[in-house]
């Protein structure tokens, strides 16, 4: 009984990847082929983009000052406090400022995009749509999926910019130390690979947080408890994809750059 259990887990593993990885092509395909629907397009846009702002800026803005306090303490003890723009500069544009805006943005639109498309199966809007001759996957999955990777782009540049602030206003105001060599050694340290880091791995995590808050949301079954359970799988799924990418992708960049 315990052998069949786990081969039965295994195998709802393998068709499950096997659903979302044909599920993500088309919809990251369907982008190419006519018709395409751009005010869908600029409607998730500015969900996605404005809405995710004011958390994302918080966010960003605290942890950096998280950073330029804890740095300070521990590079005092070895007269480097004044590297602290260097490791706070750095921190945010290569790991945290990418990780932590995905996080965000999941637990806020990967849920949103589950229960609203959950609701949609549960309430048959998405059979009167194929009814129609609409394309479920044209109209509600692909724009979705350009406006996340569009719009988290921006907003991980967003997060970067103000964790940087939010370390400044530590370093001057808390730690008292110089605000132009903070700023001085956050600019100067900045190589390549750090800024294709913090540019490539949003791309990723937008691309994570539209597919799969759009496959569990039609894939919802079993009522208002489904779509229930549909957002917390999103939201734990994209999550831990977004962290396991991350770790690849940092694999690779660190190969490339060094």
């Amino acid at each position: 009984m315990a052998f069949q259990s786990v081969e039965n887990t295994a195998k709802n593993i393998v068709a499950t990847v096997q659903a979302y990885s044909l599920f993500a092509y088309r919809g990251a395909t369907n982008i190419f082929r006519p018709p395409i629907y751009w005010p869908d397009f600029l409607v998730q846009s500015d969900i996605i983009g404005f809405g995710s702002a004011s958390i994302v800026l918080l966010s960003g803005f605290f942890t950096g000052g998280v950073l330029a306090l804890q740095s300070a303490a521990t590079l005092s003890q070895f007269g480097a406090a004044a590297v602290t723009g260097r490791f706070v500069s750095t921190s945010m544009i290569r790991e945290l400022g990418p990780v932590l805006t995905g996080i965000m943005v999941s637990g806020r639109n990967a849920s949103s995009m589950a229960s609203e498309l959950g609701s949609m199966v549960v309430t048959e809007q998405i059979d009167a749509m194929r009814a129609l001759g609409v394309d479920p996957m044209r109209k509600l999955v692909t724009p979705r999926i350009f406006a996340c990777v569009t719009m988290l782009f921006f907003l991980t540049i967003v997060a970067n910019f103000f964790g940087i602030l939010g370390g400044a206003a530590v370093t001057v105001f808390m730690n008292h130390q110089n605000g132009t060599q903070y700023f001085s050694m956050a600019y100067e340290y900045l190589g390549v690979g750090d800024i294709m880091q913090g540019l490539i791995k949003p791309l990723f995590s937008g691309f994570i947080i539209a597919s799969i808050g759009c496959f569990y949301g039609l894939r919802t079954t079993g009522g208002t408890e489904g779509v229930g359970r549909s957002t917390i799988k999103a939201v734990v799924v994209s999550s831990v994809l977004i962290i396991f990418v991350d770790f690849l992708v940092t694999q690779i960049m660190l190969t490339i750059f060094g």
